[in-house]
């Protein structure tokens, strides 16, 4: 694939997996993260949020095609895929690709899962829509990758790459499940550039915007494909023209090498990093640290003082200011503090260590976890930041009530490729997720019916089984 525009070499590369099958690796990773899309979307369906979500998408009528989770009836497939990329991201719990530090996932999975539903798609054909969505994500978020700055122009700009990035794989997904051929699979790309959105600046003073964003990434891709199949086209030089996407978002030259070398033969998709725990990423490996300092013996009324040292550009992430990070009001909150998910691996918690019933407003204030938060400090770390972001290392310095100093390195994320997590793993986590909303049998349905993509006729059956009304 090396003729033609970047979106025509996308399209072709999507039109080749669809009629060739993508690789065995890639759809079983793919497999695991439609099971851990599900099993996120469920246990989101009682934020404040989602309740919105459903509520709104409800109230816009239209033909039903496509079932979404939290509702029973049928929506059109692009407001199940928006509710659906909603519920899919407001958790903060989804996979990560790095160093783009783009949630892939998100986006493209509800989109799939809707199109492939109202398609009557079989299992394959939306395992290969995945993956190639999913990989058109982490190259466009790698295209706005600085290798000098090691950061994300995107960020930079204000951009949140996971939408922006998420509506154009959103689309390719798309409409690989509505048999566009390799034209409109191109042209879907092109019109998805005009619907790519999202600013982070929600991040820094507040609201709850940036939950939407999957959501509306899933929506535009959806809604990208269905017009191209209804006859609009997109620019074939969508990406890389004068007025692309690459010039109106990244605004300097993007290497065409790191969105089309090597496509169909060096996936992303397998590696990319499934979080443990439900909280900010730079957070993962403290928590890890903590948790062995726990299996070694320490406990939480040993602790005289602790330093975290992180990669400094985390830190004014987790660590700052250091006064509300160490006295967090809510389980949200909770989740982009240092200090919290330090003292979380100190008591012991759910899941894979840390799970959803870890993050709630109580914990956030418990009295015990406050004064344990008030010893703990954050700061910048010049080992961690040699290997940042290709990882978001830890290092743990404690100190203890009898003077002793104990040190936990964890260089690695747990969740990726060099501390995976187990396909059994995979299913505690989801099993932990689904089951606060589903019965344990339906929730154990639906991860058996996922293994089995392969020969599924079509997504039906676990369609029905998630689209419950919320309890």
């Amino acid at each position: 694939m090396t003729t033609g525009t970047l979106t025509q070499q996308l399209g072709a590369f999507a039109s080749a997996t669809r009629r060739d099958g993508a690789p065995a690796d890639v759809r079983a990773s793919v497999r695991m993260r439609i099971l851990d899309i599900l099993g996120l979307q469920v246990a989101a369906t009682g934020l404040d949020t989602s309740r919105a979500a459903l509520d709104f998408v409800a109230s816009q009528g239209g033909t039903g095609q496509a079932h979404t989770v939290g509702l029973a009836e049928a929506l059109p497939a692009t407001w199940a895929a928006f509710a659906g990329g909603v519920l899919a991201h407001s958790l903060d719990y989804d996979d990560t690709h790095l160093p783009s530090v783009l949630h892939p996932s998100a986006s493209v999975v509800p989109a799939a899962l809707a199109v492939a539903e109202a398609e009557q798609a079989s299992g394959a054909a939306l395992q290969d829509a995945v993956g190639v969505g999913i990989e058109v994500v982490v190259r466009l978020g790698m295209a706005g990758y600085d290798l000098t700055s090691r950061n994300s122009v995107f960020f930079e700009h204000g951009q949140h790459a996971t939408s922006i990035c998420g509506a154009m794989g959103a689309a390719v997904a798309s409409a690989m499940l509505l048999d566009l051929d390799e034209s409109g699979i191109t042209n879907a790309l092109g019109v998805a550039a005009s619907m790519a959105s999202g600013i982070l600046e929600a991040n820094r003073t507040g609201g709850t915007v940036k939950r939407l964003h999957c959501g509306w990434a899933a929506h535009a891709g959806v809604t990208a494909a269905t017009m191209v199949k209804h006859g609009f086209t997109g620019a074939p030089t969508a990406l890389e023209g004068r007025f692309g996407f690459f010039r109106a978002f990244l605004h300097d030259g993007v290497d065409p090498e790191v969105v089309v070398g090597g496509l169909g033969e060096n996936w992303s998709v397998p590696g990319i990093f499934f979080k443990p725990y439900p909280a900010n990423h730079f957070t993962h490996t403290g928590i890890d640290a903590a948790r062995r300092m726990r299996a070694a013996g320490v406990t939480p009324d040993l602790v005289e003082s602790a330093v975290l040292g992180v990669a400094g550009p985390t830190v004014r992430t987790i660590g700052q200011p250091l006064e509300v990070k160490q006295a967090p009001d809510t389980g949200y909150q909770a989740q982009f503090s240092g200090p919290y998910t330090v003292a979380a691996g100190l008591f012991g918690g759910s899941g894979l260590g840390l799970g959803l019933d870890d993050f709630t407003d109580v914990l956030a204030q418990d009295p015990d976890r406050r004064r344990l938060m008030s010893k703990v400090t954050v700061e910048a770390d010049a080992e961690c930041e040699a290997i940042f972001p290709f990882q978001f290392p830890a290092v743990l310095t404690l100190r203890t009530t009898d003077g002793s100093t104990l040190v936990e390195r964890v260089m690695v994320n747990r969740g990726g490729p060099d501390d995976p997590l187990s396909p059994d793993e995979l299913r505690v986590k989801y099993t932990e997720n689904a089951t606060r909303v589903l019965d344990a049998g339906t929730a154990a349905d639906v991860a058996d019916r996922i293994d089995d993509l392969d020969v599924a006729d079509s997504i039906s059956a676990i369609a029905d089984a998630v689209a419950q009304p919320m309890r």
